[in-house]
């Protein structure tokens, strides 16, 4: 075997020294090559976002007039102002976009409902949740209206998540109904019937819209008929509901 003279081991071990003190890039606070500050990620992220929603409403706006068969996705890129393909790189497909748009109510529809909770008093709980409901009516009428729309047709693309998310947080809440009328704080009411009928009113104004506009001249839209709206609908539940003197 070949003799290594001094010299060279020396330089070697040099070499060698200045490669293991060499602080690294992370240590300089210096990124490596090709990857991106925090502050670009989460602008990267908002950017992805804002662009999911542009599409989401433009497709909303398609799909609570148009149906699902009566939608394209060349409609909803032309609405949403971007191309088919960049559209495709947000939802694989038309049913995954409108499954998202029915996700995105469907969590919109049950927060208000969130908050009950036995400790609350429930006129208080029942009013609040009558106004937050008479909002979204209110301010968000296509979606209510898509909603509808696809419980007509047999929730074909939402019924799964009717049965886990919907079922459950219902079944959840029924039993903070069941604690108020067990404590005498509600008259003796089926916690389903009151959901469905807390339901049935406060959308009546997004989904007959047209006909509540064609009787009394006004929509929701007017501040006055709006407070007037929320005044009788909690007053019309909560005499059906107050419990016996």
């Amino acid at each position: 075997m070949p003799k290594t003279t001094g010299g060279a081991a020396a330089t070697r071990a040099g070499a060698a020294g200045k490669l293991a003190t060499k602080p690294s890039q992370r240590a300089l606070g210096k990124r490596a090559p090709g990857t991106r500050s925090p502050a670009a990620v989460s602008r990267r992220l908002r950017q992805i976002e804002d662009k999911r929603s542009v599409i989401l409403a433009a497709a909303l706006g398609l799909f609570s007039r148009f149906g699902l068969q009566g939608t394209s996705l060349d409609q909803v890129a032309a609405r949403a102002d971007v191309s088919k393909s960049n559209l495709l790189y947000y939802f694989a497909n038309k049913e995954e976009l409108y499954v998202s748009v029915l996700r995105d109510l469907l969590a919109i529809w049950l927060e208000p409902l969130r908050g009950f909770s036995a400790e609350q008093d429930p006129r208080e709980a029942i009013s609040d949740y009558i106004r937050r409901k008479l909002v979204i009516s209110r301010d968000r009428p296509d979606a209510s209206r898509l909603f509808c729309l696809e419980m007509i047709q047999g929730a074909p693309l939402l019924r799964d998540e009717l049965g886990r998310e919907l079922r459950t947080l219902v079944e959840r809440k029924s039993e903070v109904i069941r604690a108020w009328v067990e404590a005498g704080k509600l008259a003796p009411t089926d916690p389903h019937h009151l959901i469905f009928a807390l339901w049935a009113i406060t959308q009546h104004y997004a989904d007959f819209g047209v006909q509540v506009q064609a009787i009394t001249g006004r929509t929701l839209d007017d501040p006055e008929f709006f407070e007037q709206t929320v005044d009788n609908v909690q007053r019309i539940v909560l005499g059906g509901i107050a419990p016996p003197p």
